[in-house]
């Protein structure tokens, strides 16, 4: 039987290039996982193991590793940086129970930290934080701890000060024993010393080491009560205020050091296993039934209640498919049959392995607490449930985001066409934010995904691991329709051709729905004019037509339709005349009620030099963009602007050219705006020609 107190487990998350992967890498090198580490810059980066992310220096699938530190088990999840990725970390903090928030001394706050960290505030995951880099040009850990608290309105506790910045970067304090933590130039972890602080720094040291006893001491009144009174808490219990606050998520104990130069990651791994919670001290997962209401039951985490376990991600490797799962309560063992809630089929358990990177160790069972991962299952795709075939219940599912772009692609030959087929199905399955479509008018393959380096990596990946040669066409951009005008109308469905017939009438308001609601239905009438039993038949009758837009054949969003008054025949109606009758009442009255074409804005963070900041700006607005804030840093000038997508296709190359390769950006989906007129007249006209060839 595990200690589960023993347990944390641990993603570790950032804006790209803070220092994540390398942060890892340093991990296992100290807790003796691995003996030579591998830089992320020469490709050689143990959790980034697929031939994309070595060549591009970044990491796009979540890689889970396991390791010990202090008598403790470490199950670490390194994430993605890049937004296009992001749902590998929506679906990582899902499962964790604590999390390591890197952020880079010179960048500060960036902009995909904030997404990151709103994704953690939303699964209520307690974290610690680590400010890499600190031998940077433009390092300043007080400035980054005071953005910590504008831009994400989070509670640092400033546990360690950094002794020097930039190239004098030599070690940091930790406040809590007064103690300097000096390391040689050698880069090696373990040559360290343990020192008095600098004497200059003594101030400093007495200031922040005051505000963090005073922040901790308010999670116990007792405590409290004793240091207005002038006595200083111990040690232990000043660390018992510090882990039921950051569990609590009052505040994040907050590190510095340089992961590259191994300096100061001693004393985040000891925060880890001080500090963030045990898989027995979290929010419970709430179980739901089949029809995704709660139940008001939870999994809690117990070895010996019966099995809750959620598939979080699957991976296609040379031995088939692994599913990593989550195990929230109960034991799996190997041999044993389980019941997916979602498919209400069972599967079997066949080999279970613990993963370090691509490699593997064989386990016999697993149990509450563990991320395992399972080869061979068959219908299992992320968030199903896997539970007692006896006791079956399902966890609360994850709610993956729309696709904003598209590329149509095409097979270069026959035997790749059969290829393609194959390779797609299992992409899907591992990635829920990639979607794939066919064309029916022209018969193509369309990949639907967040951005266009997710779709350029996705294209890789056909290419090398599965091995089809694909001819790609250009980006689209995921337009929709709406209305904008009520319309009160009419319309009435008659078919009698000998034998029983068709009849179906119905009196509606079709209306502009509020943004982001979707579609909305209501039935207001009365005296049996349309029979309840046939109002389900005109809500799908509307909903089914809402996928195909009169405009330019775009889906349409946020329509409310209401149902007000019809008739019906005792003999000829039925559901389908009343589902064909809305269908055609749809077709009727959209293009009476003034539609329009929407298209996707996103949000835009650009990082530039501050020679070109003037440039940088101009293009914005050229691509129709208009600029929201202007921050000056150390390095450069951060503009966060508002662009429409289809004026973004091929920015990265427009701007590395403007700041000769220095400018940075990252985008994503913001919300749908309406088209300016010309831009939807071309669209429009550009759709219906495609249809017409």
């Amino acid at each position: 039987m595990t200690d589960l107190s023993k347990y944390r487990n641990i993603g570790i998350f950032a804006h790209v290039d803070a220092g994540k992967t390398t942060t890892t890498e340093r991990i296992l090198k100290l807790t003796g996982k691995i003996h030579k580490t591998g830089e992320v810059h020469e490709g050689e980066a143990t959790t980034d193991f697929m031939d994309q992310e070595r060549e591009r220096g970044i990491t796009i699938q979540s890689a889970a590793t396991s390791c010990q530190w202090k008598d403790h088990r470490l199950n670490i999840i390194d994430t993605p940086g890049h937004v296009d990725f992001t749902i590998e970390v929506y679906r990582s903090l899902k499962v964790l129970d604590g999390g390591v928030g890197v952020f880079c001394g010179s960048g500060g706050v960036e902009p995909q930290s904030e997404t990151n960290w709103r994704y953690a505030n939303d699964s209520e995951v307690a974290r610690v934080i680590f400010v890499n880099k600190m031998d940077r040009m433009g390092a300043d850990f007080y400035r980054v701890v005071q953005q910590i608290k504008d831009v994400l309105a989070a509670n640092p506790l400033v546990m360690t000060l950094p002794i020097g910045v930039e190239d004098d970067f030599k070690g940091v304090v930790d406040l809590l024993t007064r103690k300097a933590w000096v390391w040689d130039s050698t880069g090696n972890p373990e040559n360290y010393e343990i020192l008095d602080p600098p004497a200059e720094m003594a101030e400093a040291i007495e200031q922040w080491r005051e505000q963090l006893i005073e922040t901790a001491v308010e999670q116990d009144d007792e405590l409290m009560e004793k240091y207005l009174e002038g006595e200083e808490p111990a040690l232990e219990d000043l660390k018992r205020c510090i882990r039921k606050g950051t569990i609590a998520l009052d505040f994040f104990p907050t590190y510095c050091g340089s992961a590259f130069k191994n300096k100061g990651i001693q004393l985040v791994l000891d925060a880890v296993v001080d500090y963030l919670p045990d898989p027995t001290e979290v929010t419970p997962q709430p179980e739901v039934d089949l029809e995704g209401t709660e139940t008001g039951n939870v999994a809690v985490v117990d070895p010996d209640k019966p099995l809750r376990a959620l598939a979080f991600k699957i991976m296609d490797d040379r031995f088939g498919a692994l599913t990593f799962i989550r195990i929230y309560s109960g034991r799996l063992e190997k041999g044993t049959n389980v019941l997916n809630t979602f498919t209400g089929k069972t599967e079997r358990i066949g080999r279970i392995v613990e993963m370090h990177a691509d490699a593997r160790v064989e386990l016999t069972s697993a149990q509450a607490g563990d991320i395992v991962a399972v080869l061979g299952m068959k219908n299992v795709q992320t968030g199903h449930t896997l539970c007692d075939p006896n006791n079956p219940a399902t966890l609360e599912p994850m709610v993956f985001p729309e696709p904003v772009i598209s590329i149509a692609v095409a097979p270069k030959d026959k035997s790749a066409s059969e290829k393609l087929g194959v390779a797609i199905g299992k992409m899907i399955q591992e990635d829920p934010s990639f979607r794939v479509e066919t064309d029916e008018d022209s018969g193509e393959t369309i990949l639907k995904g967040m951005g266009e380096l997710h779709l350029d990596i996705k294209v890789d990946i056909l290419k090398r691991t599965h091995g089809v040669e694909v001819i790609v066409g250009k980006p689209q951009v995921a337009y929709r329709e709406t209305i904008t005008q009520r319309v009160e109308d009419s319309y009435t469905h008659k078919k009698q051709t000998g034998g029983s017939g068709q009849f179906a009438k119905i009196d509606y308001v079709i209306e502009p729905g509020d943004t982001g609601s979707g579609f909305q239905f209501e039935s207001k009438v009365t005296g049996g004019t349309v029979p309840r039993e046939f109002w389900p038949a005109v809500e799908k009758g509307f909903k089914k037509s809402m996928d195909v837009g009169v405009l330019a054949g775009y889906p349409c969003l946020d329509v409310k339709v209401t149902l007000l008054d019809g008739g019906y025949h005792p003999v000829d109606s039925s559901a389908i005349a009343y589902e064909l009758a809305a269908a055609a009442a749809y077709r009727q009255s959209v293009p009476k009620a003034v539609p329009q074409l929407m298209e996707p804005i996103m949000k835009v963070d650009v990082f530039t030099p501050d020679d070109n900041v003037g440039d940088v700006i101009g293009d914005i607005n050229r691509r129709r963009g208009m600029i929201k804030s202007q921050e000056s840093g150390p390095t450069g000038v951060r503009i966060k602007a508002e662009c429409p997508l289809s004026d973004m296709f091929g920015y990265i190359g427009d701007l590395r050219t403007m700041t000769s390769g220095r400018g940075q950006f990252s985008m994503e989906f913001l919300h749908y705006m309406p088209c300016p007129r010309n831009v939807a007249e071309a669209v429009i006209k550009e759709a219906l020609e495609r249809r017409a060839s």
